[in-house]
């Protein structure tokens, strides 16, 4: 048994799957994003040793910064190891993506030739051809329909311009030559004087018989006789 095989638990001959994968990686890249956390105060630790021993007490400041350096190394590998660990992560996840796009597309596809299997080329242009023939004869009988041949058969159109050729002549005539029309009926005047005109009516025989009157008085007088012939 090689020694992959004993650190992950024997003969493995199902491979993980991308999601399993991708769990995995995601674990390591937790456990190792806290050991570096770890690490980090563990260098502030170290280098706040040496600051307070520079003076006093060299050697333990010396082994203070030696520790500091171990463990700067260790940070610098653990984050090497992230960076190819979230690579490889990435690229399951695209794989992931592009497994879970394919097998969608293949669906599909399996779904479409499942539609067209029962379908022919030919048999759907066949039933297009027999669609626009019927619309064809739809039409002609809805143009037989609508012609109205029963109706008006029976006249004759030249009766039918001779009639109208009367009827402007005798247009022409009463227009033209002056044909008188029937005068109108129109009511008959009233006999009897409106309230307003036997009031005018009488006045009027009133000034009439005053003015006759008093030319009668002229005539009998002599100087007036004389004036009204100057007057003259």
């Amino acid at each position: 048994m090689s020694f992959f095989g004993k650190m992950f638990g024997g003969k493995k001959d199902v491979a993980p799957t991308t999601g399993e994968a991708i769990q995995k990686l995601r674990e390591t890249e937790n456990m190792l994003i806290k050991k570096q956390e770890f690490l980090e105060a563990k260098i502030e630790d170290e280098l706040s040793t040496a600051r307070k021993n520079a003076s006093k007490n060299k050697r333990v400041a010396l082994q203070a910064l030696k520790k500091k350096k171990r463990l700067e190394k260790q940070l610098q590998q653990i984050d090497g190891t992230l960076s190819t660990i979230e690579m490889q992560r990435e690229a399951l996840e695209s794989a992931n993506t592009n497994t879970a796009v394919l097998t969608t597309m293949k669906d599909a596809a399996d779904a479409l030739k499942n539609a067209h299997q029962h379908m022919d080329v030919d048999k759907v242009h066949d039933m297009m051809d027999d669609i626009a023939e019927q619309q064809d004869v739809a039409r002609e009988i809805s143009d037989a329909i609508s012609n109205p041949v029963a109706f008006g058969a029976d006249l004759d159109d030249e009766d039918l311009e001779r009639e109208l050729d009367e009827l402007e002549q005798e247009n022409f005539d009463k227009e033209i030559i002056g044909i008188p029309e029937p005068a109108p009926t129109l009511p008959e005047a009233p006999t009897e004087d409106l309230p307003e005109k036997a009031k005018e009516k009488k006045k009027a025989t009133t000034t009439t018989n005053t003015t006759t009157t008093a030319e009668a008085a002229d005539d009998d007088d002599p100087v007036m006789k004389q004036l009204l012939s100057w007057a003259n």
